[in-house]
């Protein structure tokens, strides 16, 4: 075996063994009257070693680049990524002892600048949050590295027929409940990467489950599954970190989403309060996003007389928005008024009804 073979077979190795140090990931429940018949699932994805669910997308990208023969022992990687995808591949790339350099907008801030360098990666800055994508493939070919590109390959790095994917861990941990094949799975998308990993894999294992995203303001996502037009742009981006992106990205596959919803950011953050109050979960704007949209599919099956399970995610932990979604100052300088959406998710667990009149 060659000394590059040799380098990948113990790379595989280091990134197999984070894997099973890291084990699975809790599947918790979300308080509901156990009258309505319905019962709501978080799995909890921000217990991973760098915090977010991007930890598994990272993973997988760097197998896939190890695999396929584009990481080396001396392989500079690039990424186009300002977030968790971002030092989730800082990570890994410091293990395999690589250099990492991820493309960001300049306004980026300061705290998610610090994740990725304490992490181990280097910050490459743009103008415009549209450069990322060219900047960071000019940056790989300039060096001779390789561009990870998450908006790409994130749905064809991820095994979507089982080998404990997110989707697999699912089914197999809601073997024992009382509705173990859940009637709506609801994600975001931020690369697509999940989604469609969820959505192959309820119909490769032929199961009735079926595939709700959830967008926020700004995002491209929306619109384009609703009109058809994959060149769809907005230019805007998000300000729910993780989710959302200004262009219609490679790897979102919305031929095998069912329903789309969404939703105001202001509500997504009304939900993350609701989330901690109700169950000491502190998560990260996504998770909002995501439970708002269960919240009215729970609601939906609740007037038609469905009964069954949802699942959804906790993408990430609260601690690192502190200072932005958790406090309330941050909140109103950002024009955004919480209070509305609060009352209608309170009345809505009191009473299974979803008002849509806000």
């Amino acid at each position: 075996m060659s000394t590059r073979r040799s380098w990948v077979s113990n790379a595989v190795r280091l990134l197999e063994a984070d894997a099973n140090r890291s084990a699975d990931t809790h599947l918790h429940v979300f308080p509901l009257p156990v009258d309505w018949g319905i019962d709501l699932y978080l799995k909890d994805e921000s217990v991973h070693p760098t915090g977010s669910l991007k930890h598994r997308l990272a993973r997988s990208l760097f197998l896939y680049g190890l695999v396929g023969g584009n990481i080396g022992p001396d392989t500079v990687l690039v990424e186009a990524s300002s977030g968790s995808t971002a030092v989730s591949e800082a990570y890994f790339a410091r293990m395999l002892g690589l250099e990492f350099v991820t493309v960001v907008p300049r306004s980026t801030s300061r705290e998610k600048i610090e994740l990725i360098e304490f992490a181990g990666g280097r910050c490459h800055y743009v103008d415009e949050p549209l450069e990322v994508y060219a900047e960071a493939q000019r940056l790989a070919h300039e060096c001779d590295g390789h561009y990870l590109d998450q908006f790409t390959y994130a749905e064809r790095a991820t095994d979507w027929r089982g080998n404990n994917n997110i989707a697999d861990s699912v089914f197999q941990q809601l073997r024992h409940e009382r509705f173990p094949v859940p009637a709506w799975i609801v994600v975001g998308a931020g690369t697509g990467g999940t989604s469609a990993t969820f959505g192959r894999y309820v119909r490769y294992h032929r199961h009735d489950t079926q595939l709700a995203v959830v967008d926020p303001e700004g995002s491209a996502f929306y619109e384009a599954w609703r009109t058809g037009d994959t060149g769809y742009e907005t230019g805007l981006g998000s300000r729910i970190e993780g989710i959302g992106r200004p262009r219609m990205e490679a790897s979102f596959i919305p031929t095998i989403v069912d329903d789309m919803m969404r939703i105001p950011d202001a509500e997504s953050l009304a939900a993350i309060r609701v989330l901690r109050e109700r169950t000491m979960h502190w998560a990260g704007g996504s998770t909002g996003t995501n439970l708002a949209g269960a919240f009215r599919l729970i609601a939906r099956m609740r007037a038609a007389g469905q009964t069954g399970s949802i699942v959804t995610l906790i993408c990430d932990g609260g601690a690192r928005y502190a200072e932005t979604y958790y406090s309330d100052e941050w909140v109103a300088r950002h024009g955004m008024d919480m209070a509305p959406y609060r009352a209608r998710i309170d009345e809505f667990l009191d009473t299974g009804a979803w008002r849509e009149d806000v």
